[in-house]
């Protein structure tokens, strides 16, 4: 019991509090978590999907918060990297066993064992390159671009031997969405709308901050920094309904043009995925036994992490309220 001490009450308290009867409520209960606001999407087997929302959209204006909203997903964007990637595999653009040396020369002394990181290892978190975002300071002070990014990490000593070992790096997707703008000579946000997002008729999804008319982005908050960050830093935006339907789309197949495809992606990636960014957070999900696509973002983050404790938890527990309300 000694160990209950080291654990805010807050986040026993959402574990332990009696489970609402629906996702809306649960929503509610989020925000006297401390979330500003919450937008939750839930699709089960060939059901229309319901979008939610709790909270603010924009508090400042006091602009309820909005289920259609434009949210930054960070790192779930890695999922459209992923299918690309398979893509070009498939098309024999690409090879999953070719090294970081061989498409990136100018990088064979400047990130260790560059000569034996293969494709497969970047896509899967297998390289052992460090990550930019674990650089002391980095969301203090980022870096305007990707060069500079990657400058961070570059004579670094890597985490580990390649193909070792598990570590969650961004690094890993930078170097691939660097690799996919030169391997397609274009810029591979024009690929992901061709070939993922337009077949989808995914409409509420962008590549950029650029693209967005920034009232349709909901707010973000850090614990202890005032400024809204909606347009600070730069990601993928989408609604929560597109972030679901894509999930769909890549848990059934359909988001893939052939079996091949389909294989390749199997064999190297995942079927879900969270993203965190100061004052976003979103974590997207697919319940097999369910048939069920869950998707919830919330607007509050801090360096402890128990505003990401606290949103897996929200979420485990609309989980079970859906499962509940389908038994």
């Amino acid at each position: 019991m000694a160990s209950l001490y080291f654990v805010p009450w807050i986040i026993v308290k959402a574990w332990i509090m009696p489970l609402p009867e629906s996702i809306p409520e649960q929503l509610e209960e989020g925000l006297d978590m401390g979330f500003g606001g919450l937008i939750a999407y839930v699709e089960v087997g060939e059901q229309a999907g319901e979008s939610y929302a709790a909270g603010w959209h924009n508090p400042a204006l006091k602009t309820p918060a909005k289920p259609g909203a434009l949210f930054k997903i960070a790192s779930i964007s890695k999922l459209y990297v992923a299918v690309s990637v398979a893509k070009l595999v498939a098309r024999g653009q690409l090879s999953l066993d070719a090294s970081l040396a061989s498409y990136f020369p100018e990088l064979a002394d400047r990130i260790e064992y560059a000569d034996q990181i293969s494709l497969r290892m970047l896509v899967q978190h297998r390289s052992g390159i460090p990550s930019f975002t674990d650089v002391p300071d980095f969301w203090l002070n980022p870096p305007n671009n990707s060069q500079e990014t990657l400058a961070m990490v570059l004579d670094l000593p890597a985490q580990f031997k390649p193909g070792t070992e598990y570590y969650y790096s961004n690094t890993n997707y930078l170097l691939l969405r660097e690799l996919l703008d030169q391997i397609l000579g274009y810029s591979h946000h024009e690929f992901v709308k061709k070939e993922i997002l337009q077949p989808l008729s995914l409409d509420h999804t962008y590549m950029s901050l650029k693209e967005v008319n920034s009232t349709q982005i909901m707010s973000g908050f850090h614990v202890g920094y005032t400024p809204d960050l909606k347009t600070e830093g730069d990601t993928m935006f989408a609604s929560a309904e597109d972030v679901g339907l894509f999930i769909r789309a890549l848990n059934n197949g359909s988001v893939f043009k052939s079996e091949k495809e389909a294989a390749i992606y199997k064999e190297i990636y995942v079927y879900e995925h969270t993203g965190l960014m100061p004052g976003y957070q979103s974590i997207a999900s697919y319940e097999e036994d369910l048939d069920a696509v869950v998707v919830l973002f919330s607007n509050t983050t801090d360096f402890e992490g128990y505003e990401w404790n606290l949103g897996e938890i929200i979420h485990s527990r609309m989980v079970k309220i859906l499962r509940n309300t389908l038994e």
